[in-house]
């Protein structure tokens, strides 16, 4: 496989505290990369860096053979790298259907500055809906997004950041907060889009990572202690000792 995504040397650091310290990453285009570690680790902040929702002290990041280090959020996703996020961000007062409505004329480029009804123009209808059905929510395409269960408004987020035809997704512990069966959703969701998108995945549900990685990274004090296959991670004396103790054997 192909590199898609590199990170070298990246270095956060907020006041005396180093959240990232060094960071090395690379990811495959295609695979599902997850990057586990404790509360703390640094997760969401080289999750950040990545997007581009922070600027790094040091370091580079590489997108597709391109350096975006210093790319607004924006370009980044004009480029294809696009993120969801650990708390739900929909427009709770609109419908499904018109949530992946802004979205599709979003990505499309549309001007935002008149407010013309969207619904009129066919193909953004006929994609919105295609995203919907893609994340199996089309059949609640005409309720309140405020009104969806809480699994149902993760799975629209993803819906969401689809849109914009990611090259690569992150996805920020997409299964936060979701019972058992909404978490068994999610997990087929995200096994159903790994063929077509390449994958990002920060998850403390560690049933979860083990079915989903290709490969797995673990972040402990903001450094990657260890990157392997899901049995090399598994069997790794360092991440045992650092993090996942009984976690890893539940995961077995």
């Amino acid at each position: 496989m192909a590199e898609l995504l590199r990170l070298r040397g990246l270095i956060k650091r907020f006041g005396g505290l180093v959240a990232t310290d060094g960071v090395d990453l690379t990811v495959q285009e295609g695979e599902v990369h997850a990057l586990i570690g404790p509360n703390g680790a640094g997760k969401t902040t080289l999750v950040h860096l990545i997007s581009g929702a922070l600027r790094g002290n040091a370091g580079s990041v590489f997108f597709a053979g391109e350096e975006l280090t210093h790319a607004p959020v924006h370009e980044r996703v004009r480029r294809g790298l696009v993120r969801s996020y650990q708390v739900t961000s929909i427009f709770t007062r609109l419908s499904a259907l018109d949530n992946a409505l802004l979205a599709v004329q979003a990505a499309a480029g549309s001007s935002m500055r008149f407010w013309t009804p969207v619904r009129t123009e066919r193909a953004f209808t006929r994609d919105a809906r295609a995203l919907l059905m893609r994340v199996g929510l089309l059949d609640r395409a005409e309720v309140v997004a405020g009104t969806l269960a809480h699994g149902e408004q993760r799975k629209l987020e993803v819906a969401l950041a689809l849109a914009a035809r990611p090259r690569l997704l992150l996805l920020d512990e997409p299964l936060a907060g979701l019972g058992p069966e909404e978490s068994l959703h999610m997990v087929e969701l995200i096994g159903g889009l790994a063929g077509e998108v390449t994958i990002v995945l920060v998850e403390h549900d560690m049933d979860a990572v083990f079915k989903l990685a290709h490969r797995i990274s673990v972040l402990v004090s903001g450094r990657i202690v260890a990157t392997g296959a899901p049995d090399e991670i598994r069997s790794d004396a360092r991440v045992r000792q650092a993090y996942l103790g009984d976690e890893l054997g539940s995961a077995a």
